[in-house]
């Protein structure tokens, strides 16, 4: 095929299809971890598991999944999107259904690595599908259109998860679940490629190809720019992922919501997520500025924790008006990949976004668990449980998080391309 004809294909339905299916992987994937911060008090309650563990379980689905993601990225740009993603769907379903029908910790604890496995290549997937379908100037744009997505998702299952629970149980609901992963993983075995063949892959062998993709990660990760935009990106994303899988709705009943309005403010961070992975790339391309988008969504995120946290006497409106605020400012997450691609080789935007998601879940993981393991620190030093003072101590990572954010954004150098002048 010519550059003429891949140009007048690019961006075409096809290109949309493709890109859909990809983005519904996504949203199957996110759908899941959100659901799980609804469905985990009924599986608490069935599988005889203490707070602490509801929290691992969460956080070990964060930790396997940033170990693979790192890989994941390399493999795309080397494999491409067809072989990579139809193996990634397989693994996803078989942990959904793992995971409905697992009757122990340990069982339960495989099938979120499982799950994660599959994962490590789902919104990565998305971008890089955007990228090779739309073009590279396009990317962070169809890079936020994903993350909308996923988080109008996550929005919307929370209430699903929330109404289906009344009728039938956690686990029927996630084995109907899984079918849906069936679908996907149909459609994408017809449908999903590169518009162009991916040659290379595993014709040198397979010691060749894994040196290949270890060479791809170390030359990414030796820029330095990359690991601070990485940060920023995680402490944002990080504190979004803890809040919303775990701890917003248990911080909104301290409050005084009822369970269901606690999981309805819980969904407003990813609506204001949602809402706000459409707004950052188009004002940080609108401004021509990676920086300030980066410090002003730092600060908002870390002032709507405190306000939460610190100010007495919040009300049910304010707090759902902080939680969908916190969510939209959380969205400049999406910045950083833009940014961090702005650095590297066209060949390696795949491999860049797989690092920055790649440390983005590893503290993801850190930031889901610190909280359930300083409330039982907390309960033991006397403070009362269930109360905004142990919220207030529990919090005191996530906090950490965003303050390092904020402080790097303010150091973090200007990478918007000057006309012209893109990273080949």
């Amino acid at each position: 095929m010519t550059a003429a004809e891949l140009t007048t294909r690019l961006g075409g339905a096809r290109a949309w299809w493709i890109w859909s299916l990809a983005v519904a992987f996504v949203v199957f994937v996110f759908s899941f971890q959100t659901g799980y911060a609804i469905v985990n008090p009924a599986m608490q309650t069935d599988a005889g598991l203490s707070v602490s563990q509801v929290a691992t379980i969460a956080a070990v689905y964060t930790w396997a999944f940033a170990v693979c993601q790192f890989f994941g990225g390399a493999l795309l740009d080397r494999l491409g999107a067809r072989k990579v993603l139809s193996f990634s769907i397989v693994l996803v379903t078989v942990g959904v259904f793992a995971f409905a029908n697992a009757d122990s910790y340990a069982l339960l604890l495989l099938s979120q690595v499982i799950v994660a496995i599959g994962s490590c290549t789902a919104f990565v997937g998305a971008g890089y599908i955007g990228g090779q379908w739309f073009g590279m100037a396009k990317f962070g744009f169809m890079l936020g259109l994903v993350s909308v997505c996923s988080a109008l998702a996550s929005a919307f299952a929370f209430n699903l998860f929330e109404s289906a629970l009344g009728s039938i149980t956690w686990r029927t609901l996630f084995n109907i679940y899984g079918g849906v992963g069936i679908v996907i993983l149909v459609l994408g075995v017809m449908y999903i490629r590169n518009p162009m063949p991916v040659t290379g892959g595993l014709d040198a062998g397979l010691g060749k190809f894994f040196a290949s993709v270890i060479g791809d990660i170390v030359q990414v990760g030796k820029i330095g720019h990359v690991w601070i935009a990485s940060i920023i990106g995680a402490a944002q994303f990080g504190a979004l992922l803890a809040l919303g899988v775990v701890w917003m709705p248990k911080l909104m009943m301290v409050h005084g919501l009822s369970q269901s309005q606690a999981s309805f403010a819980a969904s407003l961070l990813w609506l204001g997520a949602a809402a706000g992975s459409a707004a950052f790339p188009w004002w940080s391309d609108r401004l021509g500025k990676r920086k300030l988008p980066l410090i002003v969504g730092s600060a908002v995120t870390l002032t709507c924790l405190l306000a939460l946290l610190f100010v007495p006497g919040v009300g049910r409106g304010l707090a759902m008006f902080l939680c969908f605020t916190f969510g939209f400012a959380s969205a400049c997450n999406m910045i950083a990949f833009s940014t961090v691609a702005d650095v590297v080789k066209h060949t390696l935007i795949g491999t860049s976004a797989a690092i920055v998601n790649g440390v983005t879940f590893l503290v993801g993981g850190i930031l889901i668990s610190r909280p359930g393991v300083r409330i039982g620190i907390g309960v033991e030093a006397g403070i009362e449980p269930r109360s905004l003072a142990i919220a207030q101590y529990a919090s005191r990572p996530l906090l950490a998080a965003l303050v390092i954010a904020l402080a790097l954004a303010l150091c973090i150098r200007e990478t918007y391309p000057k006309a012209g002048h893109r990273t080949s």
